[in-house]
């Protein structure tokens, strides 16, 4: 039986051996931006080359027409990759997740070799993940039991290196906020704003007052914590007293349970909003992204395991280098989760969601790092497979980082 060091180097080499398919749907991807829940390209492109290269896929999983699944083995444990490929409007794939699709198809590719060679029991699943930017997309396939009993799920995120200072080339326990996301509506009594004013009830002057209330409470908040939202609909006319007004919240914090608290404090000025108006209010949920909790015992391992590769990664610093929020943070919550990053080269400023990290995220040299960040992910996962007392502390680890984060 080859020792652990052999099967990396297989590890590394059936990736490499694949780099021509995995780099034709990193250009797919990357040259066809779709947006969220509409990856159909995305979709079909993936599905078709993981069929031809003879794994079992379920396209359309879950109900949800732009994602799949395909698996590798039988018995032992799971370990799950994540593919992204959704874009942002008018700027495309801003966010990289052309090579989160890419990178996630190699690191599967790469474990699946390894078990189909070695005859191990164990098991490997791709998942392609639509609608990440705001979407919820992880959300109907957590509920799908996509993510159940796996020893862990693992993905990487690039993010612009000049955040990194020359100190590292990424950071593998990024911190994310957890986001609980709300559509507020205020309803009033429409009336000429000149000839009878008194009978209406300004539905604008509710969304204002809340607005103001918020603002004011963000002096009463944590660090980490943020406010922040939109106007949806504000009124028609400036001679019509508007009976109808909405928006969209979002509530960040640093963990879910701590997001919900602070929700119920932003909910108290709504509620005042309406009550000082003499309007109603109503609430619905658009959906909630967990707070990312990575396994600090892969994380450590992947920090190691990276050092083959001449990448320094740093364990958790800067903490800022990915902030925001995804839905990542929810699988975490159902297994031990890795969702590591790696700097690409943009210009200071052009960081995520921008035009700049747009066009870095399709150069050649993005895809190079984001190879030798699969080859190690593919690593770290074959050890939860075939380890038996990694596997156990990472499970461990895990059950206990979820009693901290519940409480």
């Amino acid at each position: 039986m080859a020792d652990e060091r052999e099967w990396n180097d297989f590890i590394n080499a059936a990736i490499e051996e694949r780099r021509s398919d995995i780099n034709s749907i990193n250009r797919l991807v990357h040259e066809n931006p779709e947006l969220a829940y509409q990856e159909f390209q995305a979709h079909d492109n993936l599905v078709s080359l993981l069929t031809k290269l003879g794994f079992q896929v379920t396209p359309s999983i879950c109900g949800v027409r732009t994602a799949f699944a395909a698996e590798y083995g039988s018995g032992g444990r799971l370990v799950v990759f994540n593919s992204e490929y959704d874009a942002l409007p008018g700027i495309g794939h801003a966010c990289g997740h052309n090579l989160i699709a890419s990178a996630g198809l190699a690191s599967f590719l790469g474990v699946a070799d390894a078990l189909r060679k070695s005859g191990r029991q164990g098991r490997v699943r791709l998942v392609g993940t639509p609608a990440e930017e705001g979407g919820g997309g992880k959300l109907p396939l957590i509920e799908g039991g996509l993510y159940r009993d796996a020893a862990a799920c693992l993905m990487t995120h690039p993010g612009p290196q000049y955040l990194l200072a020359g100190r590292c080339q990424g950071v593998a326990a990024v911190k994310m906020l957890a986001n609980i996301k709300w559509r507020i509506f205020f309803s009033g009594e429409a009336a000429h704003a000149a000839m009878e004013p008194w009978n209406g009830r300004n539905a604008l002057d509710a969304l204002c007052i809340g607005y103001v209330a918020v603002s004011a409470l963000r002096q009463q908040i944590r660090p980490a914590e943020r406010l922040h939202g939109v106007f949806t609909r504000a009124g028609d006319r400036p001679n019509v007293i508007p009976h109808v007004t909405s928006l969209d919240y979002y509530v960040r914090s640093d963990s879910l349970a701590s997001a919900e608290r602070l929700w119920q404090r932003v909910k108290n000025c709504w509620d005042a909003a309406a009550l000082a108006t003499g309007c109603t209010v109503r609430y619905e949920p658009i959906n909630s992204y967990a707070d990312v909790r990575s396994s600090s015992v892969i994380c450590r391992e992947f920090c190691h395991t990276m050092g083959a590769y001449g990448h320094e990664v740093s364990y958790d610093d800067p903490i800022d280098f990915l902030a925001g929020s995804t839905d990542m943070g929810n699988v975490t919550y159902e297994c031990p989760g890795f969702h590591g990053s790696f700097g690409i080269d943009t210009e200071v400023g052009q960081g995520n969601h921008t035009e700049g990290f747009a066009r870095a995220a399709g150069l050649e040299k993005s895809f190079g790092r984001n190879m030798d960040w699969s080859k190690g992910m593919a690593r770290v996962a074959w050890k939860v497979l075939t380890d038996d007392e990694f596997a156990t502390r990472v499970k461990e680890d895990w059950e206990e980082d979820m009693k901290r984060a519940r409480a």
